[in-house]
């Protein structure tokens, strides 16, 4: 049996475990149940009714958020010439091409996001056993893979997420910090959820969106009623 301190089972009385509340509610009780010394990071997880394993029922993709993540992300990029120029103007935190794809092998990974030019990926797929794992590999899917460096950058700075679906047919996404008003955090919310719905396979069949729990990293997860999951104003 796992070790749960006395703060977190003090915070899991104050939820009703059998039930699915309503978007604003759980947000609400969200920020009572989290009660850590730091400003913990609220995450969405959502169950999907799809089968993982086939190719035609892959979920992925990115979202601007409209208040951020609380955290800004390092981008680094891979990109020549004026490229490159544009990425670094544009704010990226770090820029080269052979010379961060060898430190990268070497073993650096201070950064979050990586993008890359089309013509640098021939180079780039050198490292997709390094960065596939990590969730890291530039992909045209999530506009991490684009001659647009300046807009990728601009929006990973705003509070570009990428989503994607695990192997158990769950998506896990941050949307925010526990200091973040409700409105915020909803709204934050809403565009995830948003943008999960409209990635919906045509594949998939029956109920899409099966189960959704928000968490604080040290929290207890609150179910939100999957019917009601666009609802903001609920």
């Amino acid at each position: 049996m796992a070790y749960r301190s006395k703060r977190l089972i003090e915070a899991a009385k104050l939820i009703d475990k059998t039930k699915a509340y309503d978007p604003r509610e759980a947000f609400e009780l969200l920020k009572q149940t989290a009660t850590a010394k730091f400003d913990e990071t609220v995450e969405v997880a959502v169950r999907l009714g799809i089968d993982p394993k086939r190719q035609d029922q892959q979920v992925r993709g990115a979202v601007v958020l409209p208040h951020g993540t609380g955290k800004t992300a390092r981008v680094l990029v891979f990109a020549k010439g004026e490229k490159a120029k544009e990425a670094e103007a544009a704010g990226a935190d770090y820029v080269g091409d052979e010379d961060l794809i060898q430190k990268v092998q070497q073993g650096w990974f201070d950064f979050d996001v990586v993008v890359a030019t089309p013509d640098m990926m021939g180079s780039v797929g050198r490292l997709g056993r390094i960065l596939g794992p990590k969730g890291l590999m530039p992909n045209p899917k999530t506009g991490t893979v684009t001659f647009e460096v300046a807009r990728a950058v601009q929006e990973i700075k705003a509070g570009k997420i990428e989503y994607r679906v695990d192997k158990q047919g769950n998506v896990h996404a941050p949307i925010g910090k526990v200091s973040f008003d409700t409105e915020k955090l909803l709204e934050n919310y809403v565009t995830l959820m948003d943008a999960i719905q409209k990635a919906k396979p045509a594949a998939a069949k029956g109920q899409y969106i099966r189960n959704v729990t928000i968490s604080s990293t040290m929290g207890p997860g609150i179910k939100i009623n999957p019917l009601r999951a666009l609802a903001v104003g609920q």
